[in-house]
């Protein structure tokens, strides 16, 4: 079984009509996720999103390239080092 890790997900949305997609992957991953912070920035028109996991490495890579495969969504990883 892999080893999880504590990773944080980024995620800025530039195609509003792409939430709906973006919540409906974050849920299927819910069991995963340990938090998640959305700040809408309605000066840019974008929102951006921290996601907190404690996952494998599979699993968060699983997820972000789902999300970064959203038309106007961005979404990088950083991993914890344990």
């Amino acid at each position: 079984m892999e080893e999880k890790r504590i990773a944080v997900l980024s995620v800025i949305v530039e195609r509003r009509e792409e939430a709906e997609k973006l919540n409906g992957y974050l849920s299927e991953f819910g069991e995963y996720i340990v938090g998640r912070m959305g700040i809408p920035y309605r000066e840019k028109h974008v929102s951006v999103l921290c996601v907190v996991m404690d996952a494998p490495a599979s699993v968060v890579n699983a997820l972000t390239g789902k999300i970064g495969q959203l038309n106007g969504v961005t979404a990088k990883t950083l991993f914890s080092k344990f």
